[in-house]
């Protein structure tokens, strides 16, 4: 094998020191070797001298050790890619390949490295075309970036997030490369003003500063000189003033997320018009206002739709009606009134629809029963009215919140075929009848919410094969009958996923996004990576989508917000202000991963049952108001974590 020219040992789950692969140093003809993801460790052996043909190495993601200077990579003189990531080297310092003429991309993901002097980075021989650096300030350094790339002028990829560099964003680097090609500086400390080079940089597709603290407007010739932007992320930022009408120059944008600042003003329809190739678009967080697109957009290529937490106004237009590829909107927390428009189920390709907190009203349209994709739906906090559409089985539906409008009638047969349903949220309306048998078909649900309607009858015994519930409100109404006592056989746990954390990188949709920063990264490359090198952003340099869900629930006599991963480790029984009675069954006692459990102001009788001192979660136990009597069982002393006990108007 020693006329072997390339060798990938990736991800096969070695360990040790590199001398167990036996032979290594004897294949002096290698040009390629991929060692990564393993557990290697120690350091590097120094017969890897012999291996003078060597132009791409990586041993990212092991556990090797020790100092670059004294290893053998600085006399690896045809070294043209070197991967080092995620290793426990010394501090490095780039004056370590200083003789490595023919080095183009360096990657230090997770090291920690030490700027150069002055005379050391004047002296560097190579001219990188890719450098990665993430998360590898030393706690040495000064918190400047890294000053040696001030003496590289081939640059074509730089990614440098999370490492806490200060200053203003680095024109120089932008002045120095004229054949850039992204430029990624995400969750760093850059502050002033946004200050763009004074020529053109037609070869930039990709630029993520977000997460810093650069502040003022945004350049008006933003969209002039970077005429090719493919991927635009300037969000969590204090930038402010309107948004530039260059921005329609911008053909070729599939990714602009301006998130979290403070723009103003309406959405140009220059940005609608010209940015054509738009896929995904985050305007949320800001101080926009406006109609929401009156006109038809040029927008078909759209997918990704979040306008949330703004001042937009008036009824939600036909403008978006032909934008048939749309799979995500989020309009909350507005202005928008008047009735959900009907054309919306013609969006067949929606997944996901939040257009919370806002005045709309009238009745739920029945043709979004045509959208057999939808996964998420979140009309609450609105002035919706009349009955919930019948035909609202949807197989794929995962997540649905009605709560707080004026919806009216019978729950009927409306989410009869919903099987994956893990959240139903419907408190807070004028929902009368009774809850059907088919509950009990519901075998993913997690949360079912319906406080604070006019329901009535008895709780259905169907309820107790729901094996997933963790949370069940079923407060303010009008219950009768006994609490069942096959309540018990659900375990009430947290181990199963009620959140909803909706990323663009975690659905099939992600490939279009991932492939812009694929097709910048191998433009770069020296040889064919048919050894499986791989992008240095993987995940990182994508918007997050932080469409959480929230839903509230009553604990230690407070409404609490429970969201994200926090809901998560919720469980709770709500049965208060019914019209319940009867004892209270023993077995609830056995519910021990439970943490708030209501019975109040219904007309229970008996005691306490004594298995209650087996709720060892529990922290918030209510059953006042009601017509107990007996003794307080001493056993409750052993609840440990119990913050909130009210037995008060009983007859103890």
């Amino acid at each position: 094998m020693t006329s072997l020219n390339e060798l990938t040992i990736q991800g096969c789950g070695l360990k040790g020191s590199l001398p167990i692969v036996q032979g290594l140093c004897e294949l002096t003809n290698l040009q390629a070797l991929d060692l990564s993801h393993n557990n290697f460790e120690g350091i590097l052996p120094s017969c890897l001298a012999s291996m003078t043909k060597l132009r791409v190495f990586d041993i990212s993601s092991n556990r090797f050790n020790g100092s670059i200077d004294l290893s053998p990579l600085p006399s690896l003189k045809s070294l043209e890619y070197l991967d080092l990531s995620h290793n426990y080297f010394n501090p490095i310092t780039f004056s370590s390949f200083l003789n490595l003429t023919k080095l183009e991309a360096i990657f230090s993901d997770g090291n920690k490295v030490v700027d150069e002097t002055l005379s050391q980075r004047q002296n560097l021989g190579f001219q990188l075309k890719v450098f990665s650096c993430l998360s590898c300030l030393s706690t040495k350094s000064s918190r400047r970036i890294t000053r040696f790339l001030h003496y590289q002028f081939d640059l074509q990829v730089i990614n440098l997030p999370h490492n806490n560099f200060s200053g203003q964003f680095p024109t120089w680097l932008l002045e120095n490369n004229t054949r850039f090609a992204s430029l990624n500086l995400k969750n760093n400390s850059l502050t002033g003003n946004l200050q763009l080079p004074n020529h053109y940089v037609l070869n930039l597709l990709v630029l993520d500063i977000s997460f810093n603290n650069i502040q003022g407007p945004i350049p008006t010739n933003v969209g002039l000189v970077f005429p090719n932007l493919e991927f635009l992320n300037i969000s969590k930022n204090n930038f402010e003033g309107v948004i530039p009408f260059s921005f329609g120059n911008l053909a070729s944008l599939s990714v602009l997320d301006m998130s979290s600042n403070n723009f103003s003003g309406t959405i140009s329809e220059n940005l609608t018009m010209g940015c054509s190739s738009l896929y995904y678009l985050r305007l949320s967080k800001n101080h926009l206002s406006g109609q929401l697109f009156r006109a038809n957009l040029n927008l078909t290529s759209l997918q990704f739709l979040y306008l949330e937490s703004n001042h937009f106004f008036g009824e939600i237009s036909h403008g978006i009606s032909n934008l048939m590829n749309l799979y995500a909107i989020d309009f909350s927390n507005n202005n928008l009134l008047g009735m959900l428009p009907r054309w919306m189920g013609n969006l067949t390709s929606l997944g996901n629809i939040a257009i919370t907190k806002n005045q709309l009203e009238g009745p739920i349209p029945v043709e979004l029963c045509n959208l057999k994709s939808l996964n998420f739906f979140d009309l609450s906090h609105n002035n919706l009215s009349g009955s919930i559409p019948s035909c609202f089985n949807l197989s794929s539906i995962n997540h649905v919140h009605l709560n707080k409008n004026r919806l009216t009638g019978p729950i009927t047969n409306a989410f009869k075929g919903c099987s994956s349903l893990v959240t139903l949220n419907l408190k807070e309306n004028y929902l009368t009848g009774n809850i059907l048998d088919w509950i009990g078909n519901l075998s993913s649900l997690n949360i079912l919410l319906l406080k604070a309607n006019y329901l009535q009858g008895k709780i259905p015994f169907q309820i107790c094969h729901l094996e997933k519930l963790s949370l069940l409100d079923l407060s303010h109404n009008s219950f009768f009958g006994q609490i069942p006592h096959c309540l018990s056989n659900i375990t009430f746990d947290s181990i199963y996923t009620k959140s909803y954390i909706f990323e663009v990188y975690s659905s099939s949709r992600y490939s279009q996004i991932s492939n812009i920063l694929s097709r910048i990264f191998h433009s770069t490359m020296i040889m064919n990576k048919s050894t499986g090198f791989f992008s240095p952003y993987g995940h990182d340099a994508l918007p997050l989508v932080d469409v959480l869900q929230e839903v509230e629930f009553t604990t230690k006599n407070r409404i609490l917000s429970y969201k994200g991963d926090i809901l998560n480790y919720m469980s709770g029984i709500d049965l208060s202000c019914d019209k319940l009675e009867g004892e209270i069954p023993a077995k609830l006692g056995y519910l021990s991963n439970i943490h708030a459990l209501n019975l109040s102001f219904n007309n229970l009788t008996g005691s306490i049952p004594t298995q209650f001192s087996n709720l060892q979660q529990i922290e918030s136990l209510d059953l006042s108001h009601n017509n107990l009597d007996g003794i307080i069982p001493p056993q409750l002393i052993k609840l440990n974590s119990l913050a909130v006990f009210n037995v008060a108007h009983n007859n103890f």
